[in-house]
């Protein structure tokens, strides 16, 4: 795929966590992604003990979704794959013609999925400061999506330097991105859009939290090149 500006939107599907854990239902979800004409399904990479404390609370959002019996890290625990499966969901991928992409968040994950000769790395908007994890993702020579959600201006100059130095100029795309669940139409802030394709030239896309598509479709015209 050729992704920006005079090329056709490229639409990420977003499986991320909801496969709950069960290897069986993350396939259903690449064949939905596959139905309608997605071209490409994003999955997540991580360990629960290098990502979150045993004594984390789960975010209010997490809360009136799957309740608050269970710690954060009980919940991501449930929801971790192997790398195995991961492999066999890329497989599947392969067989169907739809992109696997997915955003690891940790080294180990980072270098499993580059030995699976995964395409692009998707990077989430929480590692924008992780610039050891962006070197290495950068080094790799794959194409790179960094969501943007969280930062000011100021951190997305330094992530974009970092990546440019370790080996990913010309090589990345922005994704502006709100990060709330769900994000509210009111607060997606569509124009900042323009100021990241104006700041850093290169292709920017949106990934939406919205509930609906009127947010996506508004991204597209003011120039988002992906839409996750």
């Amino acid at each position: 795929f050729v992704v920006g500006p005079g090329n056709p939107c490229f639409i990420i599907a977003e499986a991320g966590v909801n496969h709950n854990g069960d290897i069986n239902l993350a396939h259903q979800l690449v064949d939905q992604a596959f139905n309608v004409g997605a071209n490409a399904i994003k999955f997540q990479s991580f360990k629960a003990a290098e990502l979150v404390s045993a004594k984390a609370p789960k975010a209010e959002y997490q809360i009136v979704t799957t309740g608050g019996n269970q710690s954060q890290f009980e919940m991501l625990k449930s929801l971790e794959l192997t790398l195995e499966e991961m492999e066999q969901i890329k497989k599947h991928c392969d067989n169907l013609g739809i992109m696997f992409l997915c955003t690891p968040y940790d080294h180990e994950s980072v270098y499993a999925l580059d030995k699976l000769n995964i395409p692009a790395f998707k990077i989430a908007s929480a590692d924008i400061v992780h610039i050891p994890l962006l070197r290495q993702m950068a080094s790799t020579k794959r194409p790179l999506l960094l969501s943007t959600g969280m930062s000011d201006l100021a951190e997305v100059e330094d992530a974009v330097a970092v990546m440019i130095s370790s080996g990913a100029k010309d090589n990345f795309i922005l994704l502006h991105c709100t990060s709330e669940y769900p994000a509210s139409i009111a607060e997606s802030n569509l124009k900042a859009i323009v100021t990241l394709i104006q700041a850093f030239n290169c292709p920017v896309g949106f990934s939406d939290h919205t509930p609906g598509t009127i947010a996506s479709q508004l991204a597209v015209a003011l120039g988002a090149c992906v839409i996750e």
